[in-house]
């Protein structure tokens, strides 16, 4: 079986999330294919990476004029943002009946809006250098009903359209904007759902097993490859095979 050798040598990656699960996986991924990451997380407790590649940043994603200032400092500093990678996530799933407004407005917060302010920091900067890539971390609940995920559902689809239009406005200068859509990944949020929900999961899957944060995270790094060249404004479906 061919295994895939990424290279991204001294390229810049700014991955949110960067703590745990997908994203943890992906800066790990980035990193030992020679980028040098930023993550930012609400965690102070940087992971355990390439100290020489890896820059953890404590951040409050909700926080937007420090999020803008923060990704547009690291170019500063770098010279250069090749890549933005977003994967920061919440749940509060809940049946509509029992969904309150403020947690309805937080997930969206987390999901959506920080996403969409560190992409409007990057924007320019993707633009005036005329290449680079993002990928955003979706869901397949984002493309279907899920009980008890109106606001993580509702979040993630506006993340795919989010993408889709960014697709089209940075485009004309080489910039690529993808989504990624997993279905339940063995990390602690999924994990926190409990092993029932989980064993549901793997049974509807075609590959009768959820997927591990390192696979998702290789089909990150190809959406930011070169061999994905022409592939933007997708949305990757990567479950196992729960959606089919």
């Amino acid at each position: 079986m061919g295994t895939a050798v990424w290279q991204f040598q001294d390229e810049v990656a700014v991955v949110t999330g960067s703590s745990s699960g997908i994203g943890l996986a992906t800066a790990q991924a980035l990193v030992e294919a020679g980028a040098r990451v930023h993550g930012l997380d609400q965690s102070e407790a940087a992971p355990d990476l390439c100290e020489d590649r890896y820059t953890h940043h404590t951040i409050d994603l909700e926080d937007g004029e420090r999020l803008q200032g923060l990704i547009r400092q690291i170019a500063e500093d770098a010279g250069r943002l090749d890549h933005l990678i977003l994967v920061a996530g919440i749940t509060g799933d809940r049946a509509l009946w029992n969904l309150d407004e403020a947690t309805w407005e937080k997930v969206l917060s987390v999901n959506v809006s920080s996403a969409f302010r560190a992409l409007k920091a990057s924007a320019p900067i993707l633009r005036s250098a005329g290449r680079g890539q993002v990928v955003a971390v979706a869901s397949i609940n984002g493309l279907r009903g899920k009980f008890g995920q109106a606001a993580y559902g509702a979040s993630k689809a506006a993340l795919i359209n989010l993408m889709r239009v960014a697709a089209r406005e940075l485009g004309p200068k080489g910039v690529r904007v993808n989504c990624i859509a997993p279905g339940m990944v063995d990390t602690p949020m999924a994990r926190a759902a409990g092993d029932e929900v989980v064993q549901r999961a793997a049974q509807s899957a075609c590959l009768g097993r959820i997927a591990q944060p390192d696979e998702v995270a290789e089909s990150i790094l190809y959406l930011l490859s070169d061999a994905a060249a022409i592939v933007t404004g997708a949305t990757l479906i990567a479950d196992a095979g729960q959606l089919a």
